[in-house]
């Protein structure tokens, strides 16, 4: 066998592995994917050792560490949007979104370093100036975050335009992505401990400042550079030529008018909101559930990646199910294996057997896989359904709103949770085994119970999703028609399964309401 062929049978066996179908090509995949360095990677450190820095190194208290969080939503709450619709109406030779990886790449450099140094404001002790610094550099760097993640989120309809497709590109960032998520976490433990630190975390002290500003130098260029070849290897057509409707406050509040009319984008973005506070609860107690409820501090490292291989045996099965059944089905059976993990945790906290907490994790992990494939796989097939209500791609505006719920969910859920450690008497100043009665149940119920009814809700809201393949493929259909045409011929079946996806009647779509009314027509149909 010729080493041309030994090469591309090594390649048909890594697609075949990862999820690729026969005649797909995997560069433009790996290539659109390398972003998730910055837009999972960082962020997966940021979940991870945030709280405990800022509270454990840097002085702050949980209620100050919740403010911070606070005001990062709030700007979160403003960038999101325009950026979305700055996207959808950039005018580049290189495409609408392409650009902003370009562009990007210092700010992100420069806002991830800033994160995990106070250049010596902590140190004079004063926590309201710690808690300022903070809350600037951690608005800064949520707007660079914007500036990146929405124009990169809003390519992936254009890029991968049918259903399987898109499926495929979502494998290949799954995957990617625990690449980038544990190889931060890699790289942030070994700064922060050395190698035994994967197996015994250290005990976080003011002592740790140097530590952690020597991690944030370092993942700021791991996380950022990527980006490059995400703008190098991905190709979007020019939109030079695109012309852009004239913009205003009533055309600002009608863009996302038609987006929260959709109700297929509803029941994503309520099960959206529903897993994504229940993450944040889960991952941002958990350091404190560890220190203070079953003093296993000292395996919070390996106890991330013990979780981390729990996700990564989680992606085959959820690929396959979204692939041969569903999107939304992985999310139907991971959810409950998520929950019932935690409440495996709440139950067990008392009996003082450190291999609970792993078993936990591991299970954990893997209802995350489900709960990220369903969440990823499902979001470009929204815009297809707006498209259907409005006749425009605007997945700058979708996605927009996919980064901001991430993004604000996080954000408020820190300030809940800092808020709520605070009422239940938890102090940073204190070890663990020094907590009041009080605050060791306060970290139990935000680790435990409290993601455990988030997790019920998003079930509830996922089992009422019902856009399937085959529907997908007739709303592809028929807007594409409408486009060539100007008009569309549907069967009054199509029009009742199209307005019930919907939520809008047919007339009132783009779709079915055109100039040339009298060539729509809608006839029964034979079966």
């Amino acid at each position: 066998m010729s080493e041309n062929t030994k090469g591309k049978s090594l390649l048909a066996s890594v697609k075949k592995l990862i999820g690729v179908e026969e005649g797909t090509k995997l560069a433009p995949m790996l290539g659109y994917n390398s972003a998730i360095f910055f837009t999972g990677g960082g962020p997966y450190v940021l979940g991870t050792y945030l709280m405990p820095f800022l509270t454990d190194v840097e002085g702050l208290s949980t209620a100050q560490y919740g403010t911070v969080a606070l005001f990062s939503c709030i700007c979160d709450a403003i960038t999101d949007p325009l950026m979305g619709i700055i996207t959808d109406r950039t005018r580049n030779k290189l495409g609408r979104h392409r650009p902003y990886l370009l562009w990007g790449v210092i700010p992100a450099i420069i806002a991830y370093f800033l994160m995990w140094t106070s250049f010596g404001v902590s140190q004079a002790g004063n926590g309201t100036r710690t808690m300022v610094w903070y809350i600037f550099t951690y608005m800064f760097y949520k707007s660079v975050s914007t500036f990146i993640t929405v124009p990169h989120t809003a390519m992936l309809p254009q890029i991968a335009p049918t259903y399987n497709l898109r499926t495929q590109f979502n494998a290949v960032k799954t995957i990617l992505d625990a690449v980038a998520s544990y190889s931060s976490f890699f790289v942030s433990s070994v700064i922060l401990g050395g190698l035994s630190c994967l197996m015994q975390t250290p005990d976080f002290s003011p002592e740790y400042r140097s530590r952690f500003a020597i991690m944030g130098a370092a993942l700021s260029l791991w996380t950022s550079l990527p980006l490059l070849m995400t703008y190098k290897l991905t190709k979007e057509e020019s939109s030079e030529n695109q012309v852009n409707e004239p913009f205003d406050l009533h055309a600002f509040i009608y863009q996302y008018k038609w987006v929260i009319k959709n109700r297929i984008f509803r029941k994503y973005f309520v099960f959206g909101f529903f897993i994504l506070f229940s993450s944040a609860f889960a991952s941002q107690c958990f350091y404190y559930y560890l220190r203070t409820v079953i003093d296993q501090q000292s395996n919070y490292s390996m106890l991330v990646l013990v979780s981390g291989i729990g996700e990564a045996a989680g992606f085959f099965p959820a690929y396959l199910l979204s692939i041969k059944k569903s999107k939304q089905l992985p999310a139907r059976i991971f959810v409950p294996v998520a929950a019932l993990s935690l409440l495996l945790a709440w139950f067990s906290r008392s009996l003082g057997n450190p291999a609970i907490i792993f078993i936990v994790e591991f299970f954990y992990g893997l209802g995350l896989a489900g709960m990220a494939s369903v969440q990823s796989n499902i979001l470009p097939d929204v815009t297809d359904v707006d498209e259907m209500l409005t006749g425009q791609r605007r997945e700058g505006v979708i996605s927009t709103f996919s980064t901001f719920v991430k993004k604000f969910v996080s954000g408020f859920a820190a300030f809940g949770i800092g808020k709520i450690l605070a009422a239940f008497g938890y102090d940073t100043a204190l070890k663990g085994n020094e907590q009041s009665q009080s605050a060791v149940f306060g970290v139990s119920i935000c680790y435990t119970l409290v993601p455990v009814c988030f997790l019920i809700l998003a079930f509830l809201a996922i089992c009422t999703y019902d856009l399937t393949r085959e529907k997908h493929a007739v709303i592809k259909e028929k807007v594409a028609f409408r486009h060539e045409h100007g008009y569309v011929d549907v069967t009054e079946q199509e029009k009742e399964m199209l307005e019930k996806i919907s939520g809008v009647k047919f007339d009132e779509m783009w779709l079915g309401s055109t100039e040339q009314k009298a060539e729509v027509s809608v006839f029964e149909t034979n079966e």
